[in-house]
């Protein structure tokens, strides 16, 4: 009679977490966000920057912090309709954020803004920075960044469909769709400030969420090659937790690193380093209950993967089947 093995003898005998007994569960509450983030970004939209929009953005320097709600009653007062006034650095920084104006622009511009400070507040600010994009500058931008984040998925989807079985390849691209979907969600909930160094941000999580996926199916294709007994939904789990520890010790750190950024790297950096926060986390979660508990309910088996490296390797090679 054949030896029955449990699953933490399939581990060499160490314990095994039981991932996938939370799948189901884990499918309704990404489907749940999925529709929530598609919802918010239609009805609220995103809160598109300089980048994207054009205007004009000043930084200046004031001698004493001031109240903002007066530094934009002032500015409105004065004909510029909606200013978007901020601190950043210091409460003695303010940047000032206007649409596209008929009219001067650049240091002309910010000469009369200055004059108008100065007169609301009774200080003499000084320019420390004016930039200037049009309209047309931020529409090819925005474009730009749409096909960028749209070829990056393309080329992860003929990268991975190339190297893994189409199972668990349909899963790594549909978790990294999920992580840039809710992300985005995110940030149009927050109205986080959208502008080029949030797409970069967008293509770091892209990037940073394919390695851990990459690593995790790696496994997970390793294990059902190695491991002749036990199911699929054994098998899964045993390569989950085989890569857990790599999986937290790399996100922590990760995380780390950008908090660090998050509350270091000044009101610049703010946006870049919250997207980052929350695409890692997103990512992480995904890799699990995304992109390997979808390979399983796809019917992820053993054939699968022996018959893929049978192809890769050549029919002129010798059969692994038990």
């Amino acid at each position: 009679m054949a030896q029955e093995y449990n699953i933490e003898q399939l581990n060499h005998g160490r314990k095994v977490v039981d991932f996938m007994r939370w799948d189901t569960l884990a499918f309704i509450i990404s489907g749940l966000l999925i529709v929530a983030s598609i919802a918010m970004i239609s009805v609220r939209g995103f809160n598109w920057g300089l980048d994207f929009t054009g205007g004009t953005v000043i930084e200046i320097a004031l001698e004493k912090p001031a109240e903002l709600d007066t530094l934009r009653d002032g500015l409105e007062k004065a004909g510029y309709a909606d200013p978007i006034v901020q601190n950043f650095g210091s409460s003695r920084d303010v940047m000032v954020r206007m649409a596209p104006l008929d009219g001067p622009a650049g240091q002309e511009l910010g000469n009369k803004i200055i004059t108008i400070i100065n007169q609301t507040t009774q200080q003499n600010a000084t320019v420390k920075r004016i930039e200037f994009v049009g309209p047309s500058v931020g529409n090819d931008l925005a474009q730009a960044g749409a096909m960028a984040l749209l070829a990056a998925l393309i080329a992860i989807l003929i990268y991975i469909g190339i190297r893994f079985e189409w199972r668990l390849a349909l899963g790594t691209v549909l978790a990294l769709a999920h992580d840039v979907i809710i992300t985005c969600g995110i940030l149009s909930l927050a109205r986080i400030e959208i502008d080029l160094t949030i797409v970069a941000s967008l293509m770091s999580v892209i990037g940073y969420s394919l390695n851990d996926k990459i690593v995790v199916s790696d496994r997970i294709r390793e294990n059902f090659r190695k491991i002749r007994r036990g199911s699929s939904y054994d098998i899964t789990n045993v390569s989950l937790t085989q890569t857990l520890s790599r999986t937290l010790i790399t996100s922590l750190t990760t995380l780390a690193m950008i908090l660090i950024l998050f509350i270091f790297g000044g009101a610049l950096l703010k946006g870049f380093s919250l997207t980052m926060l929350i695409g890692v986390t997103i990512g992480t979660i995904s890799s699990i209950y995304v992109s390997s508990a979808l390979a399983l309910k796809l019917g992820m088996k053993r054939e699968h993967m022996l018959v893929q490296k049978v192809e890769k390797e050549g029919a002129d090679q010798p059969s692994i089947l038990p």
